[in-house]
């Protein structure tokens, strides 16, 4: 489940910060230049990336001053800035003392805190991350001011394009993935203007290192174009007892890749041992229903009225539940996240007693059907399964039942019959999906 985003004040301005997870250890995530923490959750890589981080910690994530959802004050940046920030969160979040992990520019003002608020900092992880952006006498593999201005200026002129120049560079393994270079693109244009890359230009935290005491995991994977793996070399070299960790891969962005080795890395250094950060899962099908022009019909009933029919749709699906021994996982606005155990046979009559119980009440829905692994994130479930059948049931007309293909495959032969819908793209899943409207 998406965490709420919620706001801390620092002085001016307010700060959007989220926290996902129970777990004894607060980690705070400092990503790189720009974020939109509500964004983040809609790539499905990311959005499990950050859920296993979740399964060991209380995970804390914010937008950087005048990045996403938090506040632009009109002030120049400062890494001072950036780390009281960091510090208001962390108030607002109830956390006395929370490890960092940091990536890409995340990693100056990581190690700023962790040296000089060892109080609140316990522990400091750097991915990828970095001491000073631009080149000098012992920063060789950094870019120089030339190459920066060029790569900036590259950057601003493609901000918020599809086939901008940044995902086949933190992301070559993906970089033909039409989704994820969608995604990017979108949290470009959420998450800031291109002037803020400027600010980026010279920062330097080389100074502080010697004074970080905390204990310290630096990690960098071996191929990484985005970031030189110098960079990390050097941190752990001037970090007291920092270990560091070359893993294999050429992706910057931790969530592409060998994502696991991450986390895995990330667990044994703060809790001494691996558990492998997995959920456990179960092989389910997964059912989203929602009401056909919700929002329309709302405004021509009004708000009294609207609630009167939303209470009686709710109940007709709860009762068709039962009926079928689906689980209603949650509600999602006006629909329904729902779970049925074993074949999707039941799952299939319950989808066909919804509509037409709703058809009834003289409203249409749309449901979307698919079978598939889903992680088991306490009461709740997640994993590809579960975006493959939301993205199903976008795609699913009035009063239609649409089903994936692996639905399809499962009970064919048996009591239903389907029309074939052709292939589609789904929004976040890699490949073409072959997908079938359930006949009445």
């Amino acid at each position: 489940m998406v965490p709420t985003t919620r706001y801390a004040r620092s002085g001016d301005a307010t700060i959007a910060y989220q926290v996902a997870g129970e777990g004894t250890l607060d980690l705070l995530f400092l990503p790189g230049w720009i974020s939109q923490i509500e964004q983040l959750w809609d790539a499905p890589a990311m959005r499990r990336f950050l859920e296993r981080l979740a399964v060991f910690n209380r995970l804390i994530l914010f937008d950087r001053r005048g990045s996403g959802l938090s506040d632009s004050v009109g002030e120049p940046y400062t890494l001072e800035q950036d780390a009281q920030d960091a510090l208001a969160v962390l108030d607002a979040a109830g956390s006395e003392r929370a490890a960092l992990l940091t990536y890409g520019l995340g990693g100056p003002v990581g190690a700023m805190l962790a040296a000089d608020r060892s109080e609140r900092i316990g522990a400091l992880i750097m991915y990828a991350s970095i001491a000073r952006t631009s080149w000098a006498t012992d920063h060789e593999w950094a870019m120089s001011a030339e190459d920066r201005a060029a790569w900036t200026e590259r950057t601003v002129s493609t901000w918020g394009e599809i086939d901008g120049p940044g995902l086949p560079v933190l992301a070559p393994s993906m970089a033909d993935d039409q989704a994820l270079a969608t995604w990017y693109a979108r949290l470009q244009r959420l998450a800031a203007s291109p002037s803020l890359l400027k600010a980026a230009a010279e920062l330097d935290v080389r100074d502080t290192l010697p004074r970080i005491r905390v204990p310290t995991l630096v990690m960098h994977r071996s191929g990484d174009s985005a970031w030189d793996p110098h960079h990390s070399r050097y941190l752990a070299e001037h970090i007291p007892g920092a270990r560091h960790v070359e893993l294999d891969g050429v992706d910057s962005f931790p969530f592409i890749g060998d994502s696991d080795a991450i986390v895995e890395e990330i667990e044994e250094f703060l809790t001494g041992g691996r558990s492998g950060g997995e959920f456990a899962r179960a092989l389910l099908t997964v059912m989203f229903t929602d009401i056909v022009d919700a929002t329309a019909r709302a405004a021509r009933l009004g708000d009294s009225r609207w609630r009167d029919l939303l209470a009686d749709h709710d109940s007709q699906v709860r009762e068709q539940l039962a009926r079928f021994s689906g689980r209603e996982v949650k509600t999602i606005g006006d629909g329904f996240l729902v779970t049925f155990e074993g074949p999707p046979s039941r799952a299939l009559r319950c989808a066909l007693a919804i509509t037409a119980a709703a058809h009834e009440l003289g409203i249409e829905v749309r449901v979307g059907v698919h079978t598939g692994e889903c992680e088991l994130i306490g009461e709740d479930v997640g994993g590809m399964a579960v975006h493959i059948a939301s993205r199903v049931n976008t795609l699913a007309g009035p009063d239609e039942v649409l089903v994936s293909g692996t639905v399809f495959g499962t009970v064919v032969g048996g009591p239903f019959a389907f029309e074939e819908r052709g292939f589609h793209e789904l929004k976040g899943v890699p490949g073409r999906w072959p997908l079938f409207a359930l006949n009445r």
